[in-house]
């Protein structure tokens, strides 16, 4: 495990952003900087953090973590469906091929839990018990495992814009994805949801709920972006579910609860994160890798954007 001193020495190398000559126009992304040439996407995944739809800061080794773990997951998950990857040239690039994306984010819960307004448990509260068309029990408590894993599609927003929840009939009454398509989809997410659960619970960890972004290369299914990073993922480790009061996060959550804690929820300017709070997400993120791949986790060489710009050039 990388030391607190070492995280503390990073800081400064965090990776902001990074501008490769001759790769044409970058795809805007509040984490991803994202390139399409020859047929193929480049993905450069930075150290910003967004969480309120806003990018609130870096965070050292995020971008690696999450790219080599998606990495690692994607190789994990081959024999349920295809995915995008084709190399890794770099620890926080990946080369994918060109996807025709769906409309549709594929979040999958297997418990109920959230703070946010639009939370499956906060829904829930409030007394509704078909949220997304899913009919749900009474009697269920904050942070209660649901009788089986249930899918919560949502829109995907423009730039800027809000996703929008939608139910399994909207997507197909209003033809959003072709119907055989979404079976394919709704199987996929279940199996891939499953594998996940299975990983952590082996790293002493709960894959607590998820997001899936699927697309089509050359008219085939194919799992795109990112899978079951601390991102795109909710996991809690296990002891700390079987005690009382909130479960630990090993995710993103653990950063937008301190915002919360501050008074801020993505109105006006953030406060700003402490060295030592960087510090400890960057820590979190790192365990996370370590204990769902059983691998250390070697730092790459700083600064991140020369050494993405030496290798992307030399792959190319």
């Amino acid at each position: 495990m990388i030391s607190h001193q070492e995280l503390l020495g990073a800081l400064p190398n965090a990776l902001h952003a990074v501008n490769p000559p001759g790769f044409g126009p970058q795809q805007p992304g509040k984490v991803r900087e994202n390139y399409r040439i020859n047929g193929k996407r480049i993905l450069i995944t930075t150290d910003r953090v967004s969480a309120f739809d806003r990018v609130l800061g870096v965070i050292p080794f995020k971008g690696q973590v999450l790219n080599q773990l998606s990495a690692w997951w994607f190789e994990q998950t081959q024999d349920i469906v295809d995915n995008h990857v084709i190399a890794i040239p770099d620890p926080n690039v990946t080369i994918g091929h060109e996807a025709q994306p769906l409309p549709v984010e594929v979040v999958v819960r297997g418990y109920i839990t959230g703070v946010t307004k639009t939370s499956l448990w906060m829904l829930y509260a409030e007394g509704e018990r078909q949220p997304y068309g899913i009919p749900l029990p009474n009697g269920l408590r904050k942070n209660d495992a649901l009788p089986q894993p249930i899918i919560t599609p949502t829109t995907k927003a423009a730039e800027g814009g809000h996703d929008e929840r939608i139910t399994r009939a909207e997507i197909i009454e209003r033809g959003v994805v072709e119907p055989a398509l979404w079976e394919a989809i709704e199987k996929a997410a279940l199996a891939l949801f499953m594998r996940g659960q299975e990983v952590a619970r082996k790293a002493d960890l709960i894959l607590v709920d998820t997001k899936y972004e699927f697309g089509l290369i050359d008219g085939r299914l194919a799992l795109i972006d990112e899978v079951h990073t601390p991102d795109s993922s909710r996991y809690w480790t296990t002891e700390s579910y079987k005690a009382e009061g909130d479960p630990e996060h090993f995710d993103k959550e653990y950063l937008r609860q301190w915002f919360a804690r501050q008074g801020y929820r993505g109105d006006g300017d953030p406060p700003t994160m402490p060295d030592e709070f960087l510090v400890e997400v960057a820590a979190r993120y790192i365990a996370a890798f370590e204990r769902l791949t059983g691998q250390t986790f070697e730092p790459g060489e700083q600064p991140a954007a020369e050494r993405i710009i030496r290798n992307l050039a030399a792959y190319v």
